[in-house]
């Protein structure tokens, strides 16, 4: 795609991580390309100019789903991502920061750019029945989150990350 690709990955149980997904990605407009992480494969990887991965934390750490993709995608794209920007979107009831940690080191490790800081939404389900409730997000967040996808998409596509 002319100007780069925004590749948004996405994992969600109940719906904070998808709703967040989906904003980023019409944020970004016709620059982003929104994939399950069941549907991520290293060509998908390979041929996006740029990252950015939303999952929820689950027991302090990023869904086992979105880590498969990672174990099936790292070592095919190892050396051949090198350099580009990723960010992360991470949806957590009360903290997100195992699952930022987790990402990150992995980013590190495809030697991949943090285009800016990852963003940690904070639900505040805390029992078991709010946590695995279906969610709603607020208006305020969505467009948070469209404001992150749209200065993604143009900083990708101005060669900036």
């Amino acid at each position: 795609m002319e100007g780069g690709q925004l590749l948004i990955v996405w994992h969600s149980r109940t719906g904070t991580a998808e709703a967040l997904a989906r904003a980023v990605a019409d944020g970004a407009g016709e620059r982003a390309q929104l994939l399950h992480c069941s549907q991520v494969g290293p060509e998908e990887l390979i041929a996006a100019t740029g990252y950015l991965f939303t999952c929820p934390e689950n027991l302090a750490s990023m869904t086992g789903a979105m880590k498969e993709m990672f174990d099936r995608c790292y070592y095919p794209v190892l050396g051949r991502i090198e350099g580009r920007p990723y960010t992360s979107v991470i949806a957590a009831g009360s903290d997100g920061e195992g699952a930022q940690r987790q990402l990150d080191r992995i980013a590190t490790g495809w030697r991949l750019r943090k285009a800016m800081d990852g963003w940690i939404v904070i639900t505040h389900a805390q029992s078991a029945e709010e946590i695995l409730a279906q969610k709603t997000v607020p208006q305020a967040t969505l467009e948070k989150a469209r404001e992150i996808g749209q200065a993604l998409a143009e900083g990708i596509a101005l060669g900036i990350y």
